[in-house]
C-alpha cells in the first residue's frame, strides 16, 4: 500500500468510525423507518454496506489469488442478502458492518503491491483496477451514511472526501446526495 492509497484507507477508517457512531443509536423503530433512498429502510442501507464491503473483500481475495472471485454471486442474491440482514436487530446489525468493514480493512493493508493494479468489476460493471475499491469503499460510506437521514449530511463530508474526483457512478452519486440537501 502505497501513501496515497494508506491516507484513502485511513479516511475510510474515519469515514467509517462516524458511520457507526451514528448506527450505534438508532433505536429499533428508527432503524426501521424508510431511509432517504427510496424503499428501503435504514436496516437495509446498513445491512448494504456490510454486503458491500463483503462484496469488495471478494474481489481483494481474487484479486490476490488470480482467481476470477465475482463479488457477488449474482444480483439476486445480492438482494437476498440485504433483504436478510435488515431483518436483523440493531446491536447486530450494527456488529455486521463493524465486522464486515474491519475485515476489508485487513486485507487491504495487508495487500502486496502487486495486485492493486488487477482489473476486476462488479456486477457487470466496467472493469477498474483493486486500487479504486478504496475509493469505492469511501464513497459508500460517506454517501450511504447520509441516506440514513439521521442528520448526517453534505455539509459533513470531509474537503477531501467532497472534492475527490470519483469514478462514475460515485460521482452522479455524490452529485445527487448535494441536490437532495440544496432544495
Amino acid at each position: 500500500m502505497d501513501a496515497a492509497q494508506r491516507e484513502v484507507s485511513d479516511q475510510i477508517d474515519d469515514a467509517t468510525q462516524r458511520l457507526l457512531g451514528t448506527a450505534r443509536v438508532i433505536a429499533e423503530p428508527d432503524l426501521r423507518a424508510p431511509s432517504l433512498l427510496p424503499g428501503w429502510s435504514r436496516a437495509h442501507v446498513l445491512a448494504h454496506l456490510a454486503r458491500s464491503a463483503d462484496a469488495m473483500r471478494n474481489l481483494l481475495i481474487g484479486a490476490r489469488s488470480g482467481t476470477d472471485r465475482p463479488a457477488y454471486a449474482s444480483a439476486d442474491a445480492r438482494a437476498a442478502a440485504i433483504e436478510q440482514g435488515a431483518q436483523r436487530r440493531p446491536a447486530d446489525l450494527v456488529a455486521d458492518v463493524a465486522a464486515a468493514a474491519m475485515a476489508f480493512r485487513t486485507l487491504t493493508r495487508q495487500l502486496p503491491d502487486e495486485v492493486w493494479p488487477v482489473q476486476v468489476q462488479i456486477l457487470g460493471s466496467v472493469p477498474f483496477p483493486v486500487g479504486q475499491l478504496l475509493t469505492r469503499r469511501l464513497a459508500e460510506v460517506e454517501l450511504h451514511h447520509t441516506d440514513l437521514g439521521l442528520g448526517y449530511r453534505p455539509a459533513d463530508w470531509t474537503a477531501t472526501y467532497a472534492g475527490l474526483d470519483l469514478p462514475e457512478p460515485m460521482r452522479s452519486q455524490r452529485a445527487d446526495r448535494l441536490s437532495w440537501f440544496q432544495a
